[in-house]
């Protein structure tokens, strides 16, 4: 009986192999093409269907800060034809900031793998003349008003609840400015309507590296090597903002575990390749390749970080 029963599954999961290979793989995006996560999707698409042997596209569910496609991931198919890649944002923030999300990530959804983390960073304009953290608290503090807005690429996102907590940490009045998207905060800080911003490195590192704007501070448990001269706020004396947030895939819950298992390894092999690594480092990540359980942890962790911050800023969901 045994011996049947292992037959019997050796020849399911070749059939599900089989039947996803016959059909296109997708990778739903949250974002709009040309976004963040967008152009990390498609460059590990162009080389997944390599690995896997199978088209694979990428297939822009923009909307929401990706509810939109993580309702959609709720009710798609659990065949091994739809996979989600996703950053920390959708999965880990928005229930806990949203009345009602649509989708139970912890139910509806499997951790199949990590992709990378990143940093989220204060950074200020030009239009100050703060080279260090302290230094824009003194300006805020010397300003006629003693008031500033920082900007951030949308409410109820972690750069919201920094601003919070970077106003209690140093006694200044600042407000989360919410922008729609990451795009237009920079511009205005560019051109020095704002003084001071929050946002991800990806969106930040390339203004950084031609001096456009400063960062003073970024999330991590220790300094970010794309930016070792820049402090994280756990040397700054702020609690509980050591885990950095993070890209990686989910799927339908119920997709078999055959299907996750060639996916996480054809992933892995992907994320090993130089020229891959390098893209993704150029875009300011640091490509850090999770199994399936080890992912599920930080995303556990992380989530269950932010939930508690969110609650204790009184914040009330949406």
């Amino acid at each position: 009986m045994r011996r049947t029963f292992a037959l019997g599954a050796l020849l399911v999961a070749a059939g599900l192999a089989q039947a996803q290979s016959t059909g296109p793989i997708r990778l739903l995006v949250g974002f709009p093409a040309g976004a963040g996560t967008d152009a990390l999707a498609r460059t590990i698409a162009d080389k997944l269907k390599d690995e896997l042997g199978a088209p694979v596209v990428v297939e822009n569910r923009a909307g929401a800060g990706g509810q939109i496609a993580a309702q959609y991931l709720k009710t798609a198919p659990a065949d091994g034809h739809v996979f989600f890649v996703s950053h920390d944002h959708t999965i880990s923030i928005l229930p806990a900031v949203t009345k009602n999300a649509g989708f139970n990530p912890a139910a509806d959804f499997t951790p199949v793998a990590g992709i990378a983390t990143f940093s989220n960073v204060l950074a200020v304009s030009g239009g100050t003349p703060a080279k260090t953290i302290q230094e824009y608290v003194q300006w805020v503090k010397t300003k006629k008003d003693g008031k500033d807005s920082i900007g951030v690429p949308a409410p109820g996102s972690i750069p919201v609840f920094l601003t919070q907590l970077i106003g209690k940490k140093y006694g200044i009045d600042v407000q989360a400015a919410p922008y729609r998207g990451g795009a237009p905060l920079l511009a205005d800080m560019m051109g020095n309507q704002i003084a001071a911003g929050i946002a991800g490195v990806p969106d930040l590192m390339e203004l950084q590296r031609t001096g456009k704007v400063r960062v003073v501070a970024a999330i991590g448990a220790k300094r970010d090597p794309l930016l070792p001269q820049v402090p994280t706020f756990t040397e700054l004396g702020f609690d509980n903002l050591d885990d950095y947030p993070w890209y990686g895939v989910f799927a339908p819950v119920g997709t078999p575990q055959p299907v996750i298992d060639k996916f996480s390894a054809a992933l892995q092999k992907v994320l090993a390749q130089p020229e891959t690594k390098k893209k993704l480092v150029d875009m300011g990540l640091h490509v850090n390749y999770e199994p399936q359980g080890q992912f599920a942890g930080r995303v556990r962790s992380y989530t269950q970080t932010w939930e508690r911050i969110i609650k204790d800023s009184g914040f009330q969901p949406q």
